[in-house]
């Protein structure tokens, strides 16, 4: 999504200061929320904060559920939320959701409080350099050295974080910065989103494909922002079209063109489109290692055109071209030169896709997994958000939900634990009329889940469910196929509905699967904040495998 250039010059008034010039640059890029723990050290950006009516400040509980919401929202807008840690522990704690972003490629703007400027100069040998420790994972870090250059810096960080591929932006900035008076003006900053130039036409890309006989598609993050155009481009051009890792509201599910998800222990059978493959089109994706299966694809006999703004992925061995484009104009632009095709790609439309094919739940005591997603599925309206935490259970999100509105799905191909609690805050607050379900296991709820006091201090009706297996899933998981045993995985049981609601938010417990559905309608009706406890089986730790198939020896942990 391009946005279009701001209106240039802001006019400065005389006796601003640094930290009222800072959110007017903000406001003035669509900014529209700052995600803190308040600290001391940019108590005058507070200040001003709480006053600028377009920008709203968000008192969390946490740092790391902060860095969360504001990674969710960009993710959510593609538009960068600003996060504020405070000097020492306070920035130590934003790392995780600064990282998801960096992986994740969303915009993201951190502001770091710094000791004041006369006294950096007693900082010790042991004092963390700020800027440096987050430096192999954000986009671009500065500090300030004087109190002028933080609107300049500001601009920077903005323009970095939304432009090419996306990213987190880090500025350090003394807390005696902000109360100075800034009275100059900026030439011209330049906040406007820039599209990159095509280095290879589509005319090229043309070409290629109309001498393959079976191009696939792989839609990643940036391909959310052209979903529209990839539509139309894959049923005029009659190719496949996989969504990456927790990519999957980037093309709709139920399409006919659609070939799956390139998620963790997905059926072989989704990958025929893939393997015979001639010609892979990979648009606005990084290639990690889940979407690319475990680095198998593509073949190194498989053409591959690399569609995005961001950097070239590492080398291998087939042949590969790259687009630097985002990814609608390039699609409008090869959909107005290439020739519709007669011969269509194998996309496994004729197949039955998993979200179809439900397992036989009939015999289970505890609620099964699948059916908490499918339930949910069934009542949630059709553009409702999901937010997913990572563990083994998220695998049942992936494969049930059916994904089919755009912009539906938050989740952290990092693998970052905590996430989706925060995010179902940032995303009800960006689309307040939209359902927002936070899809989460009991190992991650209590990182972050104290953020749902957050939602109900501000009124953000989501509704969070908890899957509570008693075990980190996927450590058991692998613990059991490598030992044969546990090892510090296992977790007591925890009255997830009684805690919820002394933070404020209605608490329910599912024991029966008779009790699922009726409990996720009234939580449906709610207009506050609402948690669901749900106890599953320890034995359904995937969409494929009983933990009790692993083990081949001692069970013990």
């Amino acid at each position: 999504m391009i946005k279009a250039p701001l209106t240039w010059p802001i006019r400065y008034h005389r006796g601003w200061t640094v930290a009222q010039t800072a959110v007017r640059i903000l406001a003035e890029a669509g900014v529209r929320r700052a995600y803190t723990v308040p600290g001391e050290s940019f108590l005058e950006l507070l200040d001003v904060l709480q006053l600028q009516r377009s920008i709203s400040l968000i008192t969390t509980r946490h740092e790391a559920g902060a860095a969360f919401m504001a990674e969710a929202e960009g993710k959510l807008r593609d538009v960068p939320a600003l996060v504020l840690g405070s000097k020492g522990p306070g920035i130590a704690n934003l790392a995780i959701g600064v990282h998801t972003a960096y992986q994740d490629e969303t915009p993201m703007i951190v502001i770091l409080g710094e000791t004041a400027s006369n006294l950096l100069k007693y900082s010790g040998p042991s004092d963390p350099d700020l800027t440096g420790m987050f430096s192999s994972f954000v986009k671009w870090a500065g500090k300030a050295r004087s109190a002028t250059d933080v609107p300049k810096l500001l601009v920077e960080a903005i323009n970095a974080a939304r432009t090419g591929r996306r990213g987190p932006a880090v500025l350090a900035v003394p807390s005696d910065f902000w109360v100075a008076p800034f009275d100059q003006s900026l030439a011209d900053p330049d906040l406007a989103m820039r599209t990159g130039t095509l280095h290879r036409s589509a005319d090229e890309v043309a070409a290629l494909l109309a001498d393959s006989k079976y191009p696939v598609v792989i839609a990643g993050g940036r391909a959310r922002w052209a979903r529209d155009e990839l539509v139309m481009t894959a049923e005029h051009l009659g190719f496949a079209v996989y969504n990456a890792f927790r990519r999957q509201d980037a093309f709709p599910e139920t399409h006919e063109r659609y070939a799956g998800h390139l998620g963790i222990g997905i059926p072989a059978r989704q990958l025929d489109a893939l393997e015979r493959a001639d010609l892979v089109l990979c648009l606005g994706t990084r290639l990690d290692e889940v979407t690319t299966q475990n680095w198998r694809y593509p073949l190194p006999s498989q053409t591959l055109v690399m569609v995005g703004t961001g950097p070239a992925d590492a080398r291998r061995g087939g042949l590969t071209f790259r687009v630097a484009s985002e990814v609608e104009p390039f699609l409008r632009e090869l959909r107005s030169v290439a020739a519709p095709r007669t011969r269509r790609s194998s996309a496994a439309n004729a197949a039955v896709h998993t979200f179809m094919t439900p397992p036989d739940t009939r015999d289970s005591v505890l609620v099964h997994p699948a059916d908490v997603v499918r339930t949910v599925r069934r009542h949630a309206p059709e553009d409702t958000i999901v937010t997913n935490d990572a563990s083994a259970f998220a695998g049942f999100v992936h494969r049930y939900w059916c994904f089919t509105a755009a912009r539906s799905q938050l989740g952290p191909a990092n693998g970052a634990m905590g996430y989706a609690v925060p995010a179902a805050v940032a995303a009800k607050l960006a689309e307040p009329e939209r359902t927002v379900f936070a899809m989460v296991g009991d190992g991650a709820a209590l990182m972050t889940g104290q953020e749902i006091e957050t939602a109900v201090r501000y009124r953000v009706p989501i509704i969070v469910i908890v899957f509570q297996n008693g075990v980190y899933g996927t450590m058991a998981m692998h613990q059991a196929r490598t030992h044969g045993r546990l090892a510090g995985v296992t977790l007591p049981a925890v009255d997830f509905a009684a805690w919820a609601r002394g933070l404020g938010a209605a608490g329910y417990m599912v024991e029966d699967p008779q009790e699922l559905e009726p409990t996720i309608s009234r939580a449906l009706r709610h207009q506050r904040p609402v948690l669901i406890d749900v106890r599953t089986d320890p034995d359904v730790i995937t969409p494929e495998t009983r933990l009790s198939e692993l083990y081949h020896g001692d069970r013990s942990g």
